[in-house]
């Protein structure tokens, strides 16, 4: 893509995701982990840019620092998608990253759910939601959630979603500069993994997107903060001005607020000791919102 056909193709937008509250509540005979948690959109996006093809290929036309052509969930997307419908058509795919990689913030999982949402579209496939949010399963448990655009409650491995309304405060999402293993979290003996399962309207009732509240914890974060001092102190720190929690796995913290300016003013005191943005929660995807 040279820098005038840039200009021209329109942006699609690939949000962040936060996790409310993690809770695992037991291991399926596969070794799967059964969840239970809360996802809301924030506005702040990757951003896709698609340039169509007639000879069917499908090629990433910039290099992203540690993820190989070959491995990108973009690239293994469009293939996907290719390959289930029988597509000639082809792509050249820009990926422009804001959103930190292995942050807990969904990144990956968010440009692959824009790329089938965004090519059945531009290759006239006409898949129905439920057929991309299948499509996406195939890709990672959180893909279907970006599929559908909808802050949801969900449970299974995260593929089980029901639609939820939340507030939407300003969040100050603090990037701690270190790189969390999952697979290691996962065998961790610390790790809670028979949480007691919860009911959504006990999250939706008078405390349930409270961040304080400790009976919708993230599960991960004690043996997160007991594993990595940086993300420890990001929380400490942040809890000073909120309650901060988790996001996903980590490395990502965040804490709510109902005012920008206040969110904005307590993101210019983090002064460099962690990589950090503020962003307004969203219960509709970025993505669906500016196209609709």
């Amino acid at each position: 893509m040279n820098t005038s056909v840039l200009q021209e193709l329109p942006i699609w937008l690939a949000p962040a995701k936060l996790n409310l509250f993690l809770h695992i509540t037991g291991v399926r005979p596969d070794g799967y982990h059964e969840l239970q948690t809360v996802f809301q959109f924030l506005d702040f996006s990757d951003e896709l840019q698609f340039q169509l093809r007639e000879d069917g290929r499908i090629c990433r036309v910039n290099d992203i620092p540690g993820v190989p052509e070959a491995e990108d969930l973009v690239v293994r997307a469009a293939n996907l998608l290719k390959s289930e419908t029988g597509c000639e058509l082809g792509a050249d795919i820009r990926v422009q990253k804001h959103l930190p990689m292995g942050g807990g913030l969904g990144g990956g999982s968010s440009d692959a759910a824009t790329t089938l949402v965004a090519l059945n579209q531009l290759w006239a496939l006409e898949l129905d939601e439920d057929s991309l949010a299948a499509l996406g399963l195939q890709l990672g448990a959180d893909v279907p959630v970006f599929v559908r655009g909808q802050a949801a409650w969900a449970e299974g491995i995260g593929e089980h979603l029901q639609p939820v309304t939340l507030s939407e405060p300003w969040f100050v999402v603090l990037v701690p500069k270190v790189n969390v293993s999952t697979a290691d979290l996962f065998n961790d003996p610390q790790l809670t993994r028979d949480a007691a399962p919860i009911k959504i309207r006990g999250f939706l009732g008078a405390h349930g997107d409270d961040a304080s509240s400790k009976e919708f914890s993230n599960v991960f974060e004690p043996v997160v903060r007991g594993r990595y001092r940086e993300i420890d102190e990001a929380i400490t720190w942040l809890s000073g001005f909120s309650p901060a929690r988790l996001t996903g796995t980590g490395a990502c913290v965040f804490a709510a607020f109902d005012e920008e300016s206040r969110a904005r003013g307590v993101a210019a005191q983090v002064e460099g000791r962690w990589g950090v943005f503020v962003a307004r929660g969203c219960n509709r995807s970025p993505l669906f919102r500016k196209q609709e």
